[in-house]
């Protein structure tokens, strides 16, 4: 995951250019709670302040008329612009050129709407109302709908005789595992998660029954167990659990009873929503709990750990309990529930929507959703999804079958992290210009974005370049959610075709995210993968892959987002290109940097991937050439059943045909000796990163600074790795070609990429490998083992295992053997870890590395296991 337009994370062991979710370390939301009988507070760290809404005003017509803008959205850009004071620091007479600049980056494409589609309203969009859409906590349930219920659970957790409250996912919690074993995107889901002697297993179920309002009920099981820790044995013989529900709205919400019903369940909330109706939460359990409450009023929602921290340890100095108080600010629009249990309990809380206490159906209606009736259901629907993991990934007979658990982790990880997002993201500035406030960004428009995330502890957020391979999975499974995504994603489209690629909507995202790297900026790209799903779908219509009735839907929407993609591909073929006919090369690289080894590539995707070392405007990047003909490739696949030929699609035509050029792409790129593709550009291997000694008001300090020992020249950048293969894993070399046996060649040698637990990102040979790029960035892609691009390579092996040629009987080889390796290797992590990982460790024996519980691309081993591969060529 990578990027462009912010500065490089450093999660843990390795960088991810994804913006910093954690600075210097994950950010510590659940710090102590409350020392128990001493009544001591635990240090906190309060989170960061509720971004409030943004103020428009009145623009007069004749300054709108002097810009030439009519389009309402436009309007509202240039509005905030005009009162914001957006230009401090430059001259009028400046400002005009980017002042539309600006306002066309804030303003949406004109065209229809994705979301608009019959196809997602009506019951599909009903029936993904609820979900576990929340994937930055342990269990978080929403709607998709901006002002939310949302709901959640914290528990106390015990490390080294200390409490910690856990709530939002993050690797300093040092959980031995947490993750979802069961989960099918919709209805369904069940969740394991072991916190040191305490186990616990989540389950999520959702229904739309008789009485139900919009959106239907829905029910979680929380089945607890305390198998002990370090504290003391009259300690640790109580959990604490506490289950939440908030209005983001605002909306005022009643606190149930204390004491149990004769009908056997506790009505812990009640309230209202405009969308729903009446509601209410309920408890029941067999098992004998102590529950206490509290009531908040907040607008802000990603600091709820903190009021609950607050209040126990407020509460625990007054009484000598860690308990919450059982009172409730007046108006309080957040219900905290606490369930305290003595070793191991049992507990269903069910979620009625349009509901009454009074309804004689509600009794009947929580005995749906709780206790034996509930344990059935869970059951039979464990047993569906099982079914239909076997029928659509088939592969029983091509894996070991004790392997077979780790995929289904792997997907139902994947599908438990979709999360649904709203809000505006910060759009830098031009360089030299600053609002009156002192703000550097302008915000987009306020949208929603339905998305996959990478990582729920490190990346609980969308990642343009990331979606494009988790497609791949999720559209296999679900087409239906798969087109709901993407078409959330390119209603981000804005006026030039941008996407940004980082998408942090909403106080709970932005308070992952330090400020200095939220900003995205509207002339660096990332990798276009949507492409790679959109493929799949328009020649799976050729295929007679899809049902009729999928069929209708997929080539409607292709239909309507042939417009947006057109409006991205420009954007890319306007922005990115280089300066002869057919060359592209990623902007936005640094060319004044003195602190990096080779200046970092944000906008490819592979960060510090080393490429030319001094950039400037003559490089060509192998890698954007193909993207870029399988983004042609694939416009020119739904041109064909959408039956067009107008100039537009014999452009497309033409362009795919010259990227097609076997001769021309040699001439660009290839190194004839090793028979591997490489950058140009203007660069020297003769550079170091080497202490100099600095004075800094008159103070001296040592900095690690970039030495060039030789000038550059332009030249090919002899840099072996994934770059080198990008022609080969889209299918662009002739199966009969002696460069072929080259790219083979450059696979299979141990000293070159080759490990027995997948193909390193870079050669050992080469001059970068493994080398730091600053004093702070460790080496990134500069070695280990990604999961995504050995798919890739995978792909490329079993096209040519199947191409009629000299080689097919090697590719053939190399493919089983790869693919054995990565299977093997991502089973043993994640049965020795609990987790999948981001990257793996090509040195230390496959060992997983970066973030953890990273599914994200790495959900890809579920294709491997079944051998499903992208439909990549024309």
């Amino acid at each position: 995951m990578s990027g462009a337009g912010s500065s490089v994370r450093r999660p843990v062991a390795a960088a991810r250019s994804r913006g910093n979710a954690s600075g210097s370390g994950p950010e510590p939301d659940a710090r102590r709670a409350a020392a128990a009988a001493a009544g001591a507070a635990a240090a906190r760290r309060r989170g960061r302040g509720d971004h409030g809404p943004l103020r428009l005003m009145e623009v007069s017509p004749r300054s709108l008329l002097l810009l030439g803008i009519s389009s309402a959205s436009l309007l509202l850009a240039v509005a905030f612009v005009a009162y914001t004071g957006v230009w401090r620091g430059r001259a009028d007479g400046e400002a005009e050129t980017p002042l539309r600049r600006v306002v066309r980056s804030v303003t949406p494409l004109d065209a229809p709407r994705m979301m608009d589609l019959p196809q997602f309203q009506g019951d599909h969009k009903e029936s993904l109302y609820w979900g576990t859409y929340r994937p930055n906590v342990y269990l978080g349930i929403r709607a998709r709908t901006p002002l939310s219920l949302i709901a959640g659970l914290m528990w106390i957790g015990a490390k080294n005789g200390q409490y910690f409250l856990r709530h939002v996912c993050q690797d300093s919690d040092e959980l031995n595992k947490y993750g979802w074993t069961d989960h099918n995107g919709r209805d369904y889901g069940r969740q394991v998660l072991v916190d040191h002697g305490f186990l616990l297993t989540t389950s999520f179920l959702k229904e739309k029954g008789d009485g139900s309002g919009y959106g239907g009920d829905w029910a979680v099981r929380l089945d607890a167990k305390n198998e002990g820790s370090s504290l003391s044995e009259d300690q640790e013989s109580t959990t604490h659990m506490f289950f939440y529900i908030a209005d983001e709205a605002g909306n005022s919400i009643t606190m149930g009873s204390h004491v149990p019903s004769s009908r056997g369940h506790v009505l812990l909330a009640s309230g209202s929503h405009e969308e729903i109706g009446d509601w209410e939460v309920y408890l029941r359990s067999e098992d004998n709990l102590e529950i206490h409450k509290a009531g908040f009023k907040s607008v802000s929602m990603h600091n709820l750990s903190e009021l609950v921290q607050q209040a126990l340890a407020t509460n625990a100095m007054q009484s000598g309990n860690l308990n919450l108080p059982d009172m409730a600010e007046d108006s309080s629009n957040i219900i905290v529930s606490q369930v305290s249990m003595k070793r191991s309990a049992k507990v269903d809380i069910v979620f009625l929507s349009g509901a009454a206490s009074e309804n004689p159906m509600i009794a009947e209606r929580i005995n749906r959703l709780t206790g034996p009736v509930l344990s059935t259901r869970l059951e039979s629907k464990q047993k569906d999804f099982e079914k239909r993991y076997d029928q659509i990934f088939n592969v029983n007979n091509k894996i070991n079958p004790k392997d077979l658990s780790v995929g289904v982790a792997a997907l139902s990880n994947l599908l438990g992290g979709i999360g649904y997002f709203y809000g505006q993201s910060r759009i830098a500035l031009p360089k030299g210009f600053t609002q009156k406030n002192g703000d550097k960004y302008i915000p987009y428009w306020p949208a929603a974005l339905y998305t996959a995330v990478p990582s729920r502890s490190f990346f609980p957020r969308g990642f343009l370049w990331d979606e494009g391979f988790h497609q791949l999975v999720v559209w296999r499974w679900d087409v239906h959610i798969s087109m709901d995504i993407i078409g959330h994603w390119l209603d981000l489209i804005n006026a030039d075709g941008w996407i940004p690629r980082e998408q942090i909507l909403g106080a709970e995202a932005l308070s992952k995210v330090p400020e200095e790297f939220v900003l995205q900026h509207p002339s660096n790209g990332n990798p276009p993968t949507l492409f790679l799903a959109l493929r799949d779908l328009a020649s799976g219509i050729h295929a007679n892959q899809f049902s009729d009735l999928e069929s209708e839907k997929i080539s409607t929407f292709l239909k309507r987002a042939y417009v947006r993609l057109n409006s991205w591909f420009q954007w890319f073929n306007s922005t990115q290109t280089g300066k002869s006919e057919g060359t592209f090369y990623w902007h936005g690289r640094d060319n004044m940097t003195t602190r990096e080894l080779n200046p970092k590539t944000l906008t490819s995707g592979l960060d510090d991937y080393p490429r030319a070392s001094h950039p400037n405007d003559e490089e060509r990047h192998v890698d954007l050439r193909c993207w870029m003909l399988l983004a042609t490739n694939c416009m020119c696949s739904i041109a064909e059943f959408l039956k067009t030929d107008s100039s537009l699609e014999k452009d497309y035509y033409k362009m795919s045909n010259q990227l097609s050029d076997f001769g021309l792409l040699n001439k660009m790129h290839l190194d004839d000796k090793t028979g591997a593709y490489f950058d140009y550009g203007n660069h020297t291997e003769k550079v170091r990163l080497r202490w100099f000694e600095v004075r800094d008001n008159d103070v001296m300090r040592r900095e690690l600074l970039r030495e060039t020992l030789q000038p550059p020249q332009l030249q090919l950048v002899p840099h072996v790795g994934y770059v080198s293969l990008f022609p080969f894993m889209m299918g662009a070399i002739p199966p009969e070609s002696w460069v072929l046996e080259k790219q083979l060649d450059l696979i299979s040698n141990n000293s070159i990429l080759w490990t027995d637990y997948g193909l390193r990102s870079l050669s050992r040979a080469s001059s970068i490998y493994m080398k730091r790029n600053t004093e702070h960035d460790p080496p990134y892609w500069r070695g280990a083992i990604w999961i995504n691009m050995n798919y890739m390579i995978l792909s490329g092996l079993n096209h040519y295992a199947n191409e009629d040629g000299p080689y097919k009987d090697r590719a053939k080889e190399l493919y089983d053997e790869l693919r054995s390796n990565l299977i093997r290797n991502i089973v043993k992590n994640y049965h020795e870890t609990g987790f999948f990982w981001e990257n793996y460790d090509q040195k230390n024996k496959g060992k997983g590395k970066g973030a953890r519980s990273f599914t994200g691309w790495t959900s890809l081993v579920v294709l491997i296991m079944g051998e499903s591969y992208p439909t990549l060529h024309r």
